[in-house]
């Protein structure tokens, strides 16, 4: 069931969302907010997942799925009174939280798998750099939100070998493929997710790459509601566009450089100049016969 948010929005749905649509209709420029209200999943729903993926879902996770099955909030900005989709907020529901990298039984015996990249002079976790997924069967990873095609956000059981740890984090697999961390808990990513309101890319501000130029004047824009982010703590002007049309339109006044031109000879002395060169030529060329 898909409703656009009215001024007066249900209560359930206002703490659901943290509030953050409120914030979101005062913003400047945002033309519609939907939130697609879904339907809190059954029990046994829950409980057939965990027998067939052979781990147990975090109970913060747990709880979240049986308040709601998945999570959707979309918002738009009016560009030349059309509105145009940006914000994306989305948590797949119990039926779409499928494990990634699992060998399909359509698939070839040759064929290739996520489980190919793996490499063993991968550095492992040390210090601050917690341990990274593994695409085999080492970690159980499991898709939360497709990220408009960004990536991908990940519920990671990092070790699955002999047993399934009940111990998840949530972590960002971006287009390279490349493992990024995000939050120890779901309840943690979540608010992450709420106060990034959605931007494209919000991910990537956990990455050491960054968001894209692009995506950064949408955040300058819409300042997310951020929690200690390395992209946040910069300052407020390098997220502005500091490159300035007027100046650089702007035509200089430069002082013209006079070329100096040789006088012009009147058309006599041009007429004698001819004719005492034809003399003196004509004189050489008597005195050469002569000779």
């Amino acid at each position: 069931m898909e409703e656009k948010l009215p001024t007066g929005i249900k209560p359930y749905l206002d703490k659901l969302t943290l509030g953050v649509t409120r914030i979101l209709e005062t913003s400047p420029g945002v033309a519609e907010v939907t939130f697609v209200e879904k339907e809190p999943a059954e029990r046994h729903t829950i409980i057939s997942w965990e027998q067939k993926n052979s781990c147990v879902l975090p109970e913060d996770l747990k709880n979240f799925y049986l308040m709601t099955d998945g999570f959707q909030m979309t918002w738009s900005v009016k560009t030349d009174d059309t509105p145009m989709p940006l914000g994306s907020m989305v948590i797949n529901s119990v039926s779409k939280l499928c494990r990634l990298g699992g060998s399909s039984m359509y698939t070839l015996p040759s064929a290739p798998t996520l489980a190919d990249l793996e490499d063993d002079t991968d550095e492992e976790g040390n210090g601050d750099k917690p341990e990274k997924p593994h695409f085999d069967s080492r970690s159980l990873i499991f898709e939360l939100d497709p990220c408009n095609g960004n990536g991908k956000v990940c519920l990671v059981y990092k070790h699955a070998e002999p047993v399934v740890s009940s111990d998840t984090e949530i972590w960002f697999l971006d287009r390279a493929l490349y493992w990024h961390f995000l939050t120890k808990t779901f309840t943690a990513y979540y608010r992450l997710l709420i106060t990034h309101l959605g931007l494209p890319q919000w991910q990537y501000a956990f990455t050491s790459y960054g968001v894209s130029p692009q995506a950064k004047q949408w955040f300058n824009m819409y300042k997310p509601i951020t929690i200690n982010t390395a992209l946040l703590s910069e300052e407020a002007d390098s997220f502005v566009n500091k490159l300035d049309p007027n100046k650089v339109f702007k035509s200089k006044n430069k002082t013209p450089v006079l070329k100096k031109k040789p006088p012009s000879q009147p058309p006599g002395s041009q007429k004698s100049h001819t004719s005492m060169t034809s003399s003196k030529t004509s004189s050489l060329a008597g005195n050469s016969s002569r000779k």
